[in-house]
């Protein structure tokens, strides 16, 4: 390789471009070190472009005291040189910017070892040394541009959702979501978290019934639960009335119209790549991620909530690369324990991480129980505390069917 960029060397345009600090001498081996010299010799005599042979004469005459071995050596070498084309300059340029960022690298490493263990002389050469070569290690891109077409920058920006939610009171508010949409959705425990999105996916006019490919991906409750949730909220049976052999052929009848777009796999102990791979794979519109920060890994992180941030960030990331619509399914911490009105901050394990990276982010609450109330109070809100959709923010009001996994306005 070196060989190649002595000969692309002998080219006056390219030699400009990368003489005197931008080539070091250090870059080459020993002997190409004083081939390369010779060359740093003609250029500033002849301005020009040099031959391999010209380069080879004015090296003789300018070692007149190497023995004949030396000289067979060196001359073998020239013939080395010859023999190479020189590189094409956008080639030769990236592999000289990469052998000068190594060197370079290396003395700045050097620098920082020997003031790290107490040598505070090297603190200025190290300071002047990354002000003068920071550049050279940001690299060279040939960017791509966006198209800015008026008709696709609107097509872009049309706020009309793809799939639209089912729930009456939110679709007033939020109409729906795209591809690219990180959604985070927070509940307390038993609140209906996993009702909810099988409620929005497998309940009359959910996503299925529009066409979606949904694949739901259980780490907290056995796939077989969330299954029953799905065919609760499709056929309107709960799982008691389905004992009856005439509902449950009806209940599965049901569930067969919408069983072709709908895939479920218990992704325990899995993580976000793995994920990133399903949707490669299978190409959904639609994921639900419950729960989602089951799917984050905590090894190289110092605290939990950095682990936290990441998985969500990689999780929006999917959204976007995939073209999918991602759910996350999350736990709020003790803090929204019997209250109505919720925010962002009540978020389990991430106060501010992970909510900064969601287009959409919903918390469910539901009304504190009163002392000697015997049944459970069905009422759900719906809060939208952040709306990058439509801007919108306040809470909604719904009932959750539970035993029919369905949430009605």
């Amino acid at each position: 390789m070196e060989l190649s960029l002595i000969r692309s060397l002998m080219d006056k345009d390219f030699y400009d471009e990368h003489r005197g600090a931008r080539c070091p001498d250090r870059l080459f081996s020993k002997d190409v070190r004083k081939i390369k010299q010779s060359i740093d010799t003609a250029m500033d005599r002849y301005e020009r472009t040099v031959t391999p042979a010209e380069i080879e004469a004015l090296f003789m005459a300018n070692n007149p005291t190497l023995t004949t071995a030396q000289k067979t050596a060196y001359s073998h070498l020239f013939g080395q040189v010859n023999k190479e084309q020189p590189m094409g300059s956008d080639v030769a340029q990236e592999v000289l910017s990469k052998l000068f960022q190594q060197v370079i690298g290396e003395d700045i490493a050097n620098l920082g070892f020997d003031y790290v263990n107490g040598s505070k002389s090297t603190l200025e050469p190290l300071r002047q040394m990354l002000e003068q070569y920071g550049d050279d290690f940001t690299p060279n891109l040939n960017v791509e541009w966006e198209d800015i077409d008026f008709d696709t920058i609107m097509e872009l920006n049309d706020l009309e959702a793809r799939w639209i939610f089912n729930i009456p009171t939110l679709t007033r508010k939020v109409e729906g979501i795209n591809a690219g949409h990180l959604i985070e959705i927070g509940a307390r425990p038993n609140t209906g978290k996993t009702s909810f999105h099988a409620s929005l996916v497998a309940g009359p006019n959910g996503f299925c019934d529009q066409g979606a490919r949904v694949i739901v991906l259980c780490n907290e409750e056995g796939y077989g639960r969330v299954v029953m949730r799905y065919i609760n909220a499709v056929s309107g049976y709960d799982k008691h009335q389905l004992k009856d052999p005439q509902i449950r052929k009806k209940a599965l009848q049901s569930f067969l119209k919408i069983k072709p777009n709908l895939m479920f796999k218990d992704a325990t102990g899995r993580d976000m790549n793995w994920v990133e791979s399903v949707c490669k794979s299978y190409k959904p519109d639609v994921v639900i991620l419950d729960m989602g920060d089951k799917f984050a890994r905590t090894a190289g992180f110092s605290r939990p909530d950095e682990a936290l941030k990441a998985n969500a960030i990689q999780a929006r990331q999917i959204a976007k690369q995939q073209e999918c619509a991602m759910f996350y399914m999350s736990q709020l911490s003790a803090e929204a324990e019997g209250k109505v009105v919720l925010n962002q901050a009540m978020m389990e394990g991430s106060r501010t991480g992970k909510a900064a990276e969601a287009d959409l982010m919903i918390m469910i609450s539901k009304n504190p129980t009163v002392e000697g109330q015997e049944e459970e109070d069905n009422q759900r809100h719906i809060n939208v505390v952040k709306n990058k959709l439509s801007g919108w923010h306040g809470i909604v009001h719904t009932d959750l069917e539970y035993k029919i996994a369905r949430y009605v306005s």
